[in-house]
């Protein structure tokens, strides 16, 4: 590593015999010219669990299936439900949900009965769920209450975990109209009912009037004894979960409601979601299940662009609001030590052109033309910075940092590079020629020009060969560019 004592008289004499050199004092002599305005404020930026608890007050997701809806429709795609507390027009309404990602073979001992039917006396009638995450349905054999066949129905519905089979009598098209040609529904859904949710009674017309309204009878709810683990996303890894206690954590972007519990679909949520700027893109996400007063509601996809974990997973709930299953992912930075925290320094200020995390190279004649500093002002967070143009101001030449070894991406996928950069060291008129190229595998992706500019957030998309090597090309003192928190993620 690079001492002050050391590089201190050739900077004195550059900054005395340099003609490209300025009268401002360069970073490697913790020059504060102009220093920048605009570093990680975490202040305000906690979960907003009340905002959370009371949408959940406000939205409706529950469903089952309806009484003109033909048999064995497919089951839809994910539907976000609300949006930052306002919710949606799946939220506002009954719909169906959204598809799971996985199937599970199970035989008629996997399932557990929760409740039972009122019995199939002309009297006694009954009401069907209207509950979270309904799925599809079908119509079983209905010359017996046909258990097994709805199970087994079960058994093909991804994501299906519970089952409602009951008859819905005066159906026209379940009578004349449907080639099944049976009054027994089977309803399938991703998340566990009870019987207080059965508030279907029927009542509609469904033979032209005055004919009978329908009615509901034998209403029963099976469901499977043991849930299946979710697939971690692509570009993700668990950090934890499940667990009774969702995130209170720092760098809060935000919540959308789903209209079940899929892993998958928070996962492109946080992809796709607008970048915060002073914290950049989400990187952390945590999914649970929101159950009032013993009824499943919704489910939360909690956005953060700071990874959170367990230690933080302290909100179980307000009221009668219950958090369950909670898990926490994060997602995969290919870049490793992107905000150069990891380079070692045991003073508040240490500079060196190399650490065995990222390389600076110099251009041919150049001096420290690519730097990694650890000096908290020269930060967009943290201690750890990447500078490019002269550190000590002896030349005007470009110079490139680039991660110490390829990155472990793979050939094919889509990938972002994120990264924060700011040119506001040597003032307006000396950071107007200030520039950065993004080269990937050696080829230049984007020449950016930011001229005087403080922290910004930057993403530029990519195609993955493999092994890729990234390189961040530019500087040319006295405009100086810094970079900070750096990442590849996977799209």
């Amino acid at each position: 590593m690079l001492s002050i004592s050391n590089i201190l008289p050739s900077i004195v004499l550059a900054l005395t015999v340099s003609a490209q050199v300025t009268l401002i004092v360069p970073p490697a002599l913790q020059g504060q010219s102009n220093p920048s305005n605009n570093t990680l404020d975490l202040t305000g930026t906690e979960t907003d669990a009340t905002s959370i608890a009371q949408t959940v007050d406000i939205v409706d997701q529950k469903a089952g299936p309806t009484v003109d809806a033909p048999p064995n429709q497919p089951v839809p795609e994910t539907a976000i439900t609300a949006v930052d507390g306002q919710l949606t027009s799946a939220g506002t309404s009954k719909r169906r949900s959204l598809a799971s990602r996985s199937l599970k073979k199970r035989s008629p001992s996997d399932y557990e009965q929760i409740f039972n039917g009122t019995g199939t006396d002309p009297s006694a009638r009954d009401a069907s769920i209207e509950g979270t995450a309904y799925l599809t349905y079908t119509v079983v054999p209905n010359s017996t209450y046909n258990v097994d066949a709805c199970l087994s129905f079960c058994d093909t519905v991804p994501g299906c975990v519970f089952v409602n089979l009951f008859y819905e009598f005066n159906n026209k098209l379940l009578d004349r109209v449907f080639s099944q040609q049976s009054n027994l529904k089977c309803a399938a859904y991703a998340d566990i009912h009870t019987a207080a949710e059965k508030t279907n009674f029927g009542g509609q017309q469904s033979y032209p009037a005055p004919g009978p309204l329908t009615f509901i009878q034998q209403s029963s709810g099976f469901a499977a004894k043991a849930l299946v683990e979710p697939t971690t996303p692509d570009g993700y890894s668990l950090v934890f979960g499940p667990t009774g206690g969702a995130n209170n954590a720092p760098g809060y972007m935000g919540f959308v409601f789903i209209d079940k519990y899929d892993v998958e679909a928070c996962a492109q949520t946080c992809n796709t979601r607008q970048a915060d700027p002073n914290g950049g893109a989400c990187e952390y996400f945590n999914i649970w299940r929101a159950v009032v007063s013993g009824i499943p509601t919704t489910y939360t996809c909690a956005l953060y662009f700071i990874p959170a974990d367990n230690s933080t997973a302290v909100n179980f709930g307000q009221g009668d609001l219950v958090v369950t299953f909670s898990r926490g992912y994060k997602r995969t930075n290919f870049v490793v030590d992107g905000g150069f925290e990891g380079f070692p320094c045991f003073s508040s200020f240490c500079f060196a052109a190399s650490y065995s995390k990222w390389i600076g190279t110099s251009a041919r004649g150049g001096v420290l033309d690519a730097t990694i500093f650890h000096f908290a002002p020269y930060a967009h967070a943290g201690n750890g910075v990447g500078l490019l143009g002269s550190a000590d101001g002896t030349d005007s030449l470009p110079g490139t940092l680039t991660p110490a070894h390829p990155l472990t991406t793979v050939a094919g996928k889509n990938y972002t590079i994120n990264l924060f950069s700011s040119s506001v060291f040597s003032g307006h008129q000396e950071e107007a020629g200030s520039f950065f190229k993004i080269v990937w595998n050696g080829q230049t992706i984007q020449t950016v020009r930011p001229g005087f500019s403080d922290w910004t957030f930057y993403s530029f998309a990519v195609t993955g060969m493999g092994n890729d090597v990234l390189a961040i090309h530019g500087g040319a003192a006295p405009a100086w560019s810094f970079f900070d928190d750096i990442a590849v993620f996977e799209m």
